[in-house]
């Protein structure tokens, strides 16, 4: 089985509720479990950007399941690759909402402070979703720190 990595952005519907996204999260960590697929959604409550990785079929039906997603629309594939090895192995689908510290990751990978995902190459979409890895792992540490 080759390990694929796909990277898309999409932004939201006009039937897409605040609420939606908590769904999304469980259907996608329950679903991603049974699949074994990992990766990262980040949401700005705009579009979406997400990275998602694991076997070929795998990734194409999530991918394909999305593209029926009511919650979904202009959905683009900004990168597509078969990988080595996986970059979120421990994580059925980390998510990451925006904030002061997304916001500061966009002058890396974007020409300002504001993120239009549609505007972005692959590469630099993989290395904004790389960052923002980096911010929830940190998060993520600060957090378990203070438990």
């Amino acid at each position: 089985m080759h390990l694929t990595q796909l990277i898309y952005t999409s932004t939201i519907s006009d039937s897409f509720v605040v609420d939606d996204i908590h769904s999304i999260m469980e259907s996608a960590k329950r679903n991603n479990a049974e699949a074994g697929l990992t990766g990262l959604l980040y949401f700005n409550r705009q579009y979406f950007l997400q990275c998602l990785e694991g076997g070929r079929d795998q990734v194409n039906k999530a991918y394909n399941t999305i593209l029926s997603d009511s919650r979904h629309k202009d959905i683009v594939i900004l990168s597509y690759q078969e990988i080595s090895e996986r970059e979120f192995p421990s994580w059925q689908m980390g998510y990451l909402p925006e904030s002061d510290l997304t916001k500061s990751a966009y002058i890396h990978f974007t020409a300002n402070y504001t993120l239009d995902p549609y505007s972005i190459s692959g590469s630099s979409a993989h290395g904004l979703i790389l960052e923002l890895k980096g911010i929830l792992k940190q998060q993520k540490s600060v957090t378990s720190k203070a438990s």
